[in-house]
């Protein structure tokens, strides 16, 4: 199958394009450096001739409010158009466990707000919902740091490694549409403040991980549950000690 990646040079997407190729896939990396700009629409209809899958784990280059959603809405709405006039069979997107529970933050509900573009977009489609990626600890970190420590509420995290959210990104294109949402997360459960205190640790960072139930997690208070998967969540194998232990 024709298999065209948005997003498919960046952390997520490199992997999906490779390991969509191992499997005999034709999968074409799209992006603003291959030529292909969601924003603007240029190169979206050349490289989605004879495509059958489109699979989405682009994101955008600002988390503020405004700017996350405009580039939500525009990129999906642009992709969805082309991807309906070229035919393609199956609409595959990138989101996030609890987006539908969190409308405090603002880049959630621009996730949300793409969600449904797709859903409403009448064709054959599924939505991968994944966890936090083990990759994003560093960075919770630094946006959560004031005066030297890192502030972080305990709400349950069940991270993920990046490879296997690709691997998960991967079956479902090469697979049947489901009409709906998948859930991916790892096989651990930690609170946020937990899980980043280990990562901090496990690289000699020296920060103190102060647990704040009043700090804020992407502009948002977390309950104990807001960022855990549903109990039909497909669940990786990678541990955190593994993950750090490479």
């Amino acid at each position: 199958m024709k298999i065209v990646v948005i997003g498919g040079t960046g952390l997520i997407g490199s992997t999906v394009v490779a390991r969509l190729g191992e499997h005999g896939h034709q999968a074409v990396p799209a992006a603003p450096s291959t030529g292909v700009d969601t924003i603007t629409g240029e190169g979206l209809k050349e490289v989605l001739q004879g495509a059958d899958v489109l699979v989405d784990v682009s994101n955008s280059p600002s988390f503020a409010d405004d700017d996350v959603l405009r580039f939500f809405r525009t990129a999906t709405g642009n992709l969805v158009e082309a991807a309906g006039e070229a035919g393609v069979g199956h609409y595959v997107a990138l989101s996030v466990v609890g987006s539908e529970r969190l409308p405090e933050s603002g880049y959630l509900r621009a996730k949300v707000a793409q969600e449904a573009l797709i859903e409403d977009a009448g064709m054959p489609y599924t939505i991968v919902r994944a966890t936090q990626f083990f990759e994003f600890a560093g960075g919770i970190a630094d946006t959560s740091t004031v005066d030297g420590m890192v502030r972080l509420p305990g709400g349950g995290v069940q991270p993920i490694a990046a490879a296997e959210v690709a691997a998960a990104v991967g079956r479902t294109a090469a697979g049947r549409p489901v009409g709906g949402t998948i859930e991916i997360g790892g096989p651990e459960v930690f609170g946020l403040d937990e899980w980043v205190r280990t990562v901090l640790a496990a690289r000699s960072d020296t920060r103190e991980v102060v647990s704040d139930p009043q700090a804020r997690y992407f502009g948002t208070l977390l309950e104990k549950d807001s960022l855990l998967p549903g109990p039909g969540a497909q669940v990786a194998q990678t541990r955190l000690a593994e993950w750090l232990a490479r």
